[in-house]
């Protein structure tokens, strides 16, 4: 099998992916399950092998079915827009919306707390329900970032490679991300490479998706 037929059987069985987007871009590795796997130790391994933030990402037509903006439209609609990034460093504009919470969390903060966010998230998002049911059960601002993927042909960054892993693998629901960090910077592709080799892990690079 190829490396992406490898990601593919070993995310359906609830395993961990390793993923560098491009030397041109971030040139960034992040660690990415599927959000209907998501359970306290796996929220553990992204806060303790990747140290970076740990996010949620959906396809932009779910998104819209929970009435999801991007971030930086809502400043421009709040009368913030002079604060609103309109574009990062890599030259796109951000996948960030909104952050939430489930409503059965305490902190929100915690492993077991964000791995039932997470799972919440899943769900609403595999069983189609509307805005309606996402505000009743989540609020914000929370501790678990939502990412909007815009699809392989407008942005080739983690979000849409994630989310583009799951559309192959039949996964659907979200996919749950998280940078990998070095001293300082983001964790050397060479290192990231290694870790999952460590780990029986495998590692993609973005072109191979």
């Amino acid at each position: 099998m190829t490396s992406v037929e490898n990601a593919l059987a070993q995310l359906r069985k609830g395993s961990v992916a390793v993923i560098y987007d491009s030397d041109g871009r971030e040139g960034e590795t992040d660690l990415v399950f599927s959000g209907r796997f998501a359970a306290p130790d796996k929220v553990e391994t992204l806060r303790t092998d990747a140290g970076g933030l740990i996010c949620v990402a959906m396809d932009g037509k779910d998104a819209d079915a929970l009435g999801l903006p991007f971030f930086v439209d809502l400043l421009e609609r709040s009368g913030f827009g002079a604060l609103a990034c309109k574009k990062t460093a890599y030259g796109e504009k951000p996948a960030f919306s909104i952050s939430v919470n489930h409503r059965g969390v305490y902190t929100g903060i915690t492993d077991n707390d964000r791995a039932l966010t997470i799972k919440k998230l899943d769900g609403i998002v595999r069983e189609q329900r509307g805005k309606g049911d996402f505000a009743g059960e989540f609020y914000s601002p929370g501790h678990v970032p939502l990412l909007i993927g815009r699809g392989l042909a407008n942005r080739r960054g983690h979000t849409e490679l994630a989310l583009e892993l799951a559309r192959r693998g039949g996964l659907g629901g979200v996919m749950v991300l998280c940078e990998m960090l070095g001293k300082g910077n983001a964790l050397p592709k060479a290192e990231a490479s290694a870790y999952a080799e460590r780990n029986g892990l495998i590692f993609l690079e973005g072109g191979e998706i």
